[in-house]
């Protein structure tokens, strides 16, 4: 319910439209430099000498602050940690127990407290299996590309909908994977996109459960909640705003219990991770983009565009839909560039596969923004 009825800045913005078609000759000129200086520069991340991230979460994982194992029991990587995890909840262990245990026997820091993921999807694997949590992602994207087609974005054109199904389709197809099960940044993702594409007005409780569920998976969903809040109050959505600050509280209630799980079992000559303020720049989130939407597999002239053009598509489309998703993702790519380190790229999972979908609104905007750059010269003919 609404607290006022004069129009709030976002009922403002989507009284726009397609905010390109209203740029002034220079603001389209201005759009377009900041596109290509991005390209340029997701050009120079990718190239082979720049992205240098591992091969694969199965393969690498990340570095602690001072490695007591070998290579090669680090070799094995995340996914095969979480597995060996999940194995032990579903044997009836208690959670903590095990991933501690794991942690320490294959090198990997527990502290701080972050460093061990949130019990939620190892309890998910215990109760329907690493499988079940695969098919019940595939369910999820299904879910988005569901919403994708039922309004949820009003200012696409029919054929711009299908092209983007196709690409959360594609990006959304990683489930099939083994290892997906286990990904907690994929299903947070798969979660986020979901919450993003669900939104209505008048019916946004999917969208808060999407959300919710996303952070009892992964704890770096919480600046989509954030940014969610944010546009609430802006439109003076009371009972919204009371949902989500709920949704925080019991977040920061269950973050803190996990805390203490944690420190409980802690022993004195655990691993500490090496922190998270690498300031590594723009280049883990595009050479992570790269790593897992299979844009390493183009050169790197080809492949740059190809990882901006996605933020350009959802700038362009407008409406609240667009100005969340472009604001989520660059928020989340600056947090990136900010704090994670390159073993970290992985965190680019939870803008996917929502991300990619902006691919098919690129087009269109790109169109609008040269346009724009004509019309002057058009008037005085």
């Amino acid at each position: 319910m609404r607290a006022s009825a004069q129009p709030s800045l976002i009922e403002r913005w989507e009284a726009l439209g397609r905010p390109f078609t209203h740029l002034p000759r220079w603001g389209a000129a201005l759009v377009l430099a900041l596109a290509l200086a991005m390209a340029l520069g997701a050009a120079a991340a990718l190239a082979p000498s720049a992205a240098k991230v591992p091969a694969s979460r199965a393969e690498a994982p990340a570095q602690a602050a001072a490695p007591a194992r070998s290579a090669a029991v680090r070799a094995k990587g995340d996914m095969a940690l979480y597995s060996r995890v999940a194995a032990r909840v579903a044997a009836g262990e208690d959670y903590y127990a095990a991933a501690l245990a794991e942690h320490r026997a294959s090198g990997y820091p527990t502290r701080p407290f972050v460093t061990i993921r949130p019990p939620t999807l190892a309890w998910a694997q215990a109760a329907i299996g690493p499988d079940g949590v695969r098919w019940l992602a595939l369910a999820l994207v299904a879910g988005t590309i569901a919403a994708l087609g039922w309004r949820a974005v009003p200012l696409a054109s029919i054929e711009e909908r299908i092209i983007a199904a196709a690409l959360l389709a594609a990006g959304g197809g990683a489930a099939l994977s083994q290892l997906a099960g286990y990904d907690h940044d994929f299903i947070a993702g798969v979660l986020l996109s979901l919450a993003l594409l669900a939104y209505r007005a008048d019916r946004w409780w999917p969208s808060l459960l999407a959300a919710a569920a996303a952070l009892a998976v992964r704890e770096l969903a919480a600046p989509f909640v954030l940014l969610w809040l944010a546009f609430a109050l802006a439109e003076h959505r009371r009972r919204e705003v009371l949902a989500l600050v709920a949704l925080l509280a019991l977040f920061a209630a269950g973050l803190g219990a996990h805390a203490l799980a944690v420190d409980a079992l802690r022993l004195p000559g655990d691993l500490a991770s090496q922190g998270w303020n690498a300031l590594a720049g723009y280049g883990v989130p595009l050479a992570g983009l790269a790593q897992l939407t299979g844009l390493r597999h183009l050169p790197p002239l080809l492949a740059a565009p190809l990882a901006v053009l996605p933020l350009l598509g959802w700038a362009g489309l407008g409406g609240r839909t667009g100005l969340f998703a472009m604001l989520w993702f660059i928020g989340l790519a600056t947090g990136m560039a900010l704090f994670a380190r390159p073993a970290n790229y992985y965190w680019i999972e939870l803008a996917l596969p929502a991300y990619a979908a902006g691919l098919a609104f690129a087009p269109r905007a790109l169109a609008e923004l040269f346009g724009r750059l004509t019309v002057r010269a058009s008037k005085q003919i």
